[in-house]
């Protein structure tokens, strides 16, 4: 029988391949470290007297150094103990734990399927590769040329272009054999409700194939060459292939080079990963679509114990540095952290290697930090707190961080780690008791717990993360009415967070308070993708947002608000939410124009700049007097629609 990928990666990862190979060698102890997995012996396949047969349980793989071969857990039973396939999958699978799959012609079915569609993939691939070549494709390459994309990396990357086609796909895909339920499985048409004739999803993009670990191609994303297009990047949907939250763009090529010893480094987008691949560092990858989740963790720990999170210097890249730190930080375990690397302000990979050159991105990786540090750094927000008060919650905050550690030996590391930096911070500064002399000040005129003078708090962290408003301290206020809105709608509905994940990382906030409960959300729903409502409102309670929230509802109550409401419908909640979301952004640009205005009237104090101020002030008002009801919207809440 024919077993599936799936399965045979389960017992992989279940069964270390070092106790696989111990049942057949002596390790030796010199050379040999267990608790790193990483095992040294004399070759079972030729005679020798030192050790130069290696077993890697972090790759699952064995290779001499002596006669060269190679392979995985199936392949030393077959080639070692003289097994069948079969045979050996049948006691891997007995070691592992890994119940054997019973003969189901329906999965075969569905294996054969999944060929068909990785076929179909692959025509879709050679479709958009000859597009960006012929004459059509002649504005996606200068595209390219001005990001930098040189010919051997589109080659590589296998580039394409979707030309400006509804159906240029889908007759190519037909006349090949292809069956429209294939194009529709794919993801490479879509249907619309009003519409039954399928059409090309992508149009007028530049194509970038997306792989698996094996190399075959699953999914695609395209970046528009339009400006009037309502998303600049285009993904595949979810498919009986793709799945987001289980893929890597690069997957494959960073898996080997971590193999080879590179570093495997997490970006954000995919010109940043084909700049940086192009550079050298081709452990490279990003994830697609969405902030970097649990699955993704195990995907980079399977590659290396230590990959790299690099982030953007700019506010949004810190609150993304952050959310990845709440989600890491359950799932540590003995050997396998992360490192969080930080660009100069405003610049990602792809700028920073594009205009300084490769050895400036690997000075940001060589200075990434630690997990422990960033964390350190984001609780304290580089200042020593001046009350006790302040100094208690310090230590009750590292203290749930190092708590929230399922592991317990890394657990208690963390707790011994942050104690041991918490009585460093706030040890007072030793200073001679007696009289000053040469103009030294007294014990206490510095200030104790290392303050200055004047019970002003001594700076002592410098990091980009102290940046961010989310680690500044703020007065607890109510949310505005808009800002209470869109909180409640995520409260009530957690689901509409994904789908506008990037929008919501990037609000900027009034209030501080509004601004650290969406953090809160952000960071709860990024580290449990599947939380119920009832689920996140707990958890915001447990942080101490519970009263703040009830305020916000019962505001939003009081002025008729309903759409945020538990019981509404998703996609009532989704559209309120939307409408929110447009009309905050809206009022926040106009408050830059403002000030602008304002310092533009200090400046020329002429009619013309008054009555640019004058209409600016009244645009403020009429977004702030902006109804959230749209007419139809409700109707699936089972509200009445106002007919013309």
């Amino acid at each position: 029988m024919r077993f599936s990928d799936q399965f045979l990666d389960e017992i992989r990862q279940r069964l270390p391949i070092t106790q696989v190979v111990g049942e057949h060698v002596m390790w030796d102890k010199r050379k040999s470290q267990p608790g790193k997995g990483d095992m040294w012996a004399c070759c079972p396949f030729h005679g020798e007297k030192s050790p130069s047969f290696h077993a890697d349980d972090r790759r699952g793989i064995y290779h001499c150094f002596g006669c060269g071969v190679s392979g995985d857990h199936f392949r030393f039973l077959t080639e070692k103990a003289g097994l069948s396939f079969p045979e050996a999958v049948e006691r891997l699978a007995e070691m592992a734990g890994v119940p054997m799959p019973a003969r189901d012609e329906r999965q075969e079915k569905r294996a054969a399927e999944r060929k068909s569609l990785t076929d179909v993939m692959e025509l879709a691939t050679k479709y958009f590769e000859a597009a960006l070549s012929h004459n059509i494709g002649a504005r996606a390459r200068g595209y390219l040329l001005e990001r930098g994309v040189s010919a051997q990396s589109q080659s590589r990357f296998r580039i394409g272009f979707a030309p400006d086609s509804r159906n240029g796909l889908k007759e190519h895909l037909a006349a090949n054999g292809a069956s429209a339920q294939d194009m529709i499985d794919t993801g490479l048409v879509a249907v619309r409700e009003n519409d039954p004739m399928p059409y090309d999803r992508f149009r007028n993009r530049v194509m970038f194939p997306i792989t698996d670990f094996r190399g075959k191609v699953i999914a695609f994303g395209g970046r528009a060459l339009s400006a009037d297009v309502p998303a600049k990047y285009l993904n595949s949907p979810e498919t009986e292939l793709f799945h987001k939250r289980q893929t890597l763009y690069n997957g494959q090529t960073a898996r080997q080079a971590a193999r080879d010893g590179g570093t495997v480094v997490v970006v954000e987008g995919y010109l940043d990963v084909i700049a940086a691949v192009a550079a050298g560092f081709e452990g490279t990858v990003a994830p697609l679509g969405t902030a970097l989740t649990e699955e993704h963790l195990q995907l980079l720990w399977r590659m290396s114990p230590d990959p790299v999170l690099c982030f953007d210097g700019d506010k949004a890249g810190q609150k993304a540095a952050e959310r990845s730190a709440d989600m890491v930080i359950p799932h540590l375990k003995p050997g396998f952290t992360v490192r969080i690397a930080t660009l100069p302000e405003g610049q990602d990979p792809d700028d920073l290697i594009k205009s300084q050159g490769r050895g400036a991105f690997a000075d940001v990786l060589d200075r990434a930090r630690s997990l422990s540090d960033v964390i350190w750094s984001m609780e304290t927000g580089g200042l020593v707190p001046e009350t006790p008060e302040a100094r208690a919650a310090l230590q009750a905050r590292l203290r749930e961080r190092a708590n929230s550690i399922q592991d317990s030996s890394v657990r208690f590391h963390y707790s011994q780690a942050f104690d041991e930096k918490l009585r460093a911070f706030l040890a007072p500064v030793r200073q001679n008791r007696f009289e000053p002399r040469n103009g030294q000040q007294r014990y206490g005129q510095s200030g104790a717990y290392g303050y200055p003078g004047r019970g002003t708090p001594k700076l002592v962290v410098s990091d980009t993360l102290r940046n961010s408003r989310l680690l500044k301290p703020g007065s607890v206020a109510d949310a505005t009415p808009r800002e209470a809105a869109i909180i409640l709608s995520l409260v009530n509905h957690p689901a509409l967070v994904e789908d506008s994940f990037e929008p919501l990382a990037n609000l900027d906030f009034e209030t501080p308070a509004a601004q650290k409960v969406m953090s809160e959300i952000l960071s709860l729903v990024v580290r449990h993708h599947d939380i119920s409502a009832d689920d996140l409102r707990a958890a915001l309670g447990v942080r101490g947002h519970g009263p703040a929230i009830a305020r916000m509802a019962d505001v939003l109550a009081r002025q008729g608000v309903w759409q945020i409401a538990s019981e509404i419908a998703l996609a009532d909640a989704q559209t309120g939410l939307s409408h929110a979301l447009a009309l905050h952004n809206k009022k926040v640009q106009l408050n830059r124009e403002l000030k602008a205005a304002e310092a533009a009237l200090g400046e020329d104090p002429s009619e013309e700049t008054f009555e640019r101020l004058r209409d600016i002030k009244n645009q403020i008002t009429t977004v702030d007097g902006t109804e959230a009801l749209i007419e139809g919207f409700g109707s699936l809440s089972g509200r009445a629609t106002r007919s013309f």
